[in-house]
């Protein structure tokens, strides 16, 4: 038996150099289709399996009452085997007669989605498991996008479980016209069908009996045809910075060339710097010297002069320089749970570096029921979509291009989680001629609230004119302020003193006062503080937007006083002059009011009083923060 699978067997730097000559094929399909157990078939019958393996796999299937299991082969983790579902994108080398291929197999179930993108990201082919018997999926037409998205061109689609129906030629061609419609309305075209079954066996490496109709190449003779010439050596050079370390007095900079070839003598650019190096020479690990490396290679090189670039900084010929630009069009695919809006800022991870970008707009969003696209406000769970990012500083990278590793950028979070695969398509074109957006701080919500000792806020308190919310509002201030929260009372009447004072009072006006005041708070939470918004704010509908606008660190507060008690302490006399006609649109009057039927707080400020009232507010103020 070959020992190829066994990475514990291999030297590391000889596993990573195996890995960077290997051709990688990743396979991809809907949950229980039969990925793993492909690949654990594929493994045995080409006698890439070390040895044991096999009785591995023959006594973890018998501990479960099962029949020989191939899909064992990959669930290195317990918690695989117990949930009968693959949880990380597995890299496997795998040897067909003298070629050395990397099998990347990528979850199909949708919470582990994220371990596609970067499983998938260097692909050159894809093999699409399809269950004949079940036809494609929600996850198959995902998966179709995604390796659109990505950029893998070369798809083989494996029709697994032929053999539930019987390898009927009419039945599995009426499956592959399916599969084909739909990769078409993603301008996918696959580049072959394979009638299989992978439990047993057939058309994986020999030719099944059971398909005598079937006279195309089988799995492993569609895997031999995937092309493997380097093309990306052809592309003009680009080489990420991955780290610069001093060896003997000499300073290396070390890098994974991502296309094109470099010869000593060559003149390069360095990124950000802009200056200028002669390539004195081409440094490898383990290997025989040569004056030249190209795409593919983890190499180091020696400049003269002895000039410094950082991690991150891209290497160039001066007369094939990348784009720059802080403005920049991508294509999107969303992986965290909560809907993406913009203004929303993280990190772009582009190869070896790392920008701080905010999302300057949603140009249009996909729809997956029928792949057209749509104007939208924000970009759901999955979701895929056209956005503008922006940056402080330009960007230096390739437009995405399918075969190569260019402009393929993913979206950190703060917490160092991957929310979004983002490929690059080139500079954002201003609208309206303006270069207008936020930049993000390089303090976050979570380093404020440890610092404060409490998390950010804002408490949007609503109820008639005259029901006490502002002084309910500061005499909570002062008891949270008291016990050490740094809390804020945003007035309604101070607003339209300063900040509102060309507003007023049509239900436009109110809405866009209640705009602002929701903006500001929005602000003043980021700074980590406790929000005490005290505005009228009559509308159900503007509530929901200031909601929307804020997120999750909004409670809306009604502060439920009877229209008889606020009139009788009209100390202004506004709601006399509203029964007189003198004042229009007065909310209770002659405005309505839609009281909330599911606030987070509901303070009947009738049966207590203003200091009762005030603790029942600081208490959920202090269960939330």
């Amino acid at each position: 038996m070959s020992d190829t699978l066994s990475a514990a067997r291999l030297d590391p730097a000889d596993r990573e150099a195996l890995l960077d000559t290997a051709t990688p094929i990743v396979i991809v399909g809907h949950v229980d289709h039969g990925k793993s157990t492909l690949i654990g078939r594929l493994l045995y019958d080409t006698d890439n399996l070390q040895d044991g393996k096999v009785q591995q796999i023959i006594d973890s299937s018998k501990k479960r009452g099962l029949a020989v299991e191939w899909s064992f082969l990959l669930d290195s983790l317990q918690i695989e085997r117990d949930q009968g579902v693959t949880v990380d994108s597995t890299r496997i080398p795998f040897r067909l007669g003298n070629r050395q291929f990397v099998i990347v197999d990528a979850p199909g179930h949708r919470q582990f989605l994220r371990n596609m993108i970067t499983g998938a990201a260097d692909a050159e082919a894809a093999v699409l498991v399809v269950d004949a018997n079940e036809g494609a999926q929600e996850q198959t037409r995902r998966h179709a996008m995604l390796l659109r998205l990505i950029g893998i061109r070369h798809i083989i689609v494996l029709l697994n479980k032929a053999d539930l129906l019987g390898f009927d030629e009419q039945k599995i061609r009426a499956v592959e016209k399916s599969v084909t419609d739909l990769l078409a309305q993603l301008d996918l075209t696959p580049s072959l069908f394979v009638p299989a079954s992978a439990r047993d066996g057939d058309n994986i490496a020999s030719r099944s009996e059971r398909s005598p109709w079937y006279t195309g190449p089988i799995l492993t003779e569609a895997l031999a045809a995937v092309p493997s010439g380097n093309t990306r050596a052809a592309l003009p050079f680009r080489m990420p910075v991955q780290d610069v370390y001093r060896y003997e007095d000499v300073r290396y900079v070390a890098g994974r060339i991502e296309r094109g070839v470099i010869r000593e003598g060559d003149t390069v650019e360095i990124g950000t710097q802009g200056s200028k190096a002669r390539v004195a020479k081409v440094a490898r690990w383990h290997a025989a010297d040569n004056k030249e490396a190209e795409a593919g290679e983890s190499i180091a090189l020696v400049l003269e002069p002895d000039v410094i670039p950082a991690r991150g900084d891209m290497l160039f010929l001066p007369h094939q320089a990348p784009e720059k630009t802080a403005r920049i069009r991508a294509h999107l695919f969303w992986l965290r749970q909560e809907p993406l809006r913009v203004g929303e800022s993280f990190r772009l991870r582009l190869s070896t570096a790392e920008h701080q970008v905010t999302v300057a707009s949603i140009d249009s969003v996909l729809r997956l029921d029928d792949l057209t696209e749509q104007q939208a406000q924000e970009v759901g769970p999955e979701g895929f979509a056209h956005v503008t990012l922006v940056a402080g500083e330009a960007i230096q990278f390739d437009p995405f291009s399918p075969g190569t590793s260019d402009g393929r950028g993913v979206l950190v979070d703060r917490n160092q989680r991957i929310v979004g695969g983002a490929p690059l398509l080139g500079p954002a074109d201003l609208k309206d001629g303006h270069a207008i957006h936020p930049s993000a701080g390089e303090v976050d919500g979570a380093q404020r609230a440890r610092s404060k000792g409490h998390k950010a806020r804002v408490v949007w308190l609503t109820g008639l004119s005259g029901a006490g919310k502002s002084t309910i509002a500061r005499l909570a201030e002062k008891k949270l302020f008291a016990r050490g929260i740094d809390a804020f009372v945003l007035d309604g009447d101070t607003l339209r003193m300063g900040l509102c004072s060309d507003l007023g009072f049509t239900e436009a006006d109110r809405h866009e006062n209640v705009r602002r005041a929701a903006e500001v708070a929005k602000i003043l939470t980021q700074a980590g503080q406790v929000v005490i918004v005290a505005l009228i704010s009559p509308l159900v509908a503007d509530r929901a937007l200031a909601r929307k606008i804020i997120g999750e660190e909004f409670d809306e507060v009604f502060v439920d006083t009877s229209l008889a008690t606020c009139e009788q302490r009209d100390s202004k006399g506004l709601y006399k002059a509203a029964r007189d006609g003198k004042i229009e649109n007065f909310t209770g009057i002659s405005a309505p009011y839609e009281a909330p039927t599911k606030a987070d707080l509901h303070i009947r400020a009738d049966g207590a009083t203003a200091e009762e009232n005030a603790d029942a507010l600081v208490t959920h103020i202090l269960s939330v923060i």
